[in-house]
């Protein structure tokens, strides 16, 4: 499934070495630590980064043989690939309390996905020049969009998830949400 992902992203523990005593622990507690931001970064760009790099080698090994033109012509595809299953080529995404806000005001569909999800990319590339007009919630950036498509889903982070007028759809055929978009 392309959105199953049982880790949780934003996890709250102890930082190491700290612990809570006296008026400390009366008050504020346990100091926390939040892994978040760089390890959600890396995650993105894991797989795009492994294209480009074995799309390199691919292509360097092809070049030291003495085929110039199909190490140049694989490389070109690796790279192409990569671009594609980047965060690059989706609209930028916000916030989903930013999303909900904007979609109560302009009644505009929001789109919830995570970078390297096939069926995201599949949808993306099919809305074409429309996918400008929904609010996209990157689930890997933002911790509450992935609770929200978690509350629709039971429990699993499936997308795309699309929530058009209040009503959730997971995976909803490209053709019908084009349809919602431009009609």
């Amino acid at each position: 499934m392309c959105g199953r992902d049982d880790a949780v992203d934003e996890e709250d523990r102890p930082e190491p070495g700290r612990t809570s005593s006296g008026a400390a622990a009366a008050g504020a507690g346990t100091a926390l630590v939040r892994r978040g931001y760089r390890g959600r970064m890396a995650r993105r760009w894991m797989l795009p980064i492994l294209f480009l790099l074995i799309g390199l080698a691919m292509a360097l090994k092809q070049v030291s043989t003495g085929s110039g033109g199909a190490g140049v012509a694989l490389g070109l595809v690796f790279v192409l690939l990569g671009v594609a299953l980047s965060p690059l080529i989706f609209p930028r995404s916000i916030s989903a309390a930013e999303a909900r806000r904007r979609s109560a005001a302009d009644g505009r569909p929001i789109v919830y996905w995570r970078p390297g999800c096939q069926f995201c990319l599949r949808l993306r590339v099919r809305l074409g020049s429309a996918a400008s007009r929904a609010h996209w919630v990157d689930i890997w950036r933002d911790p509450d969009g992935a609770a929200a498509v978690r509350a629709v889903t039971g429990g699993d982070e499936t997308v795309p998830t699309v929530v058009v007028a209040g009503q959730p759809h997971v995976n909803p055929d490209p053709g019908w949400l084009r349809r919602q978009l431009i009609g």
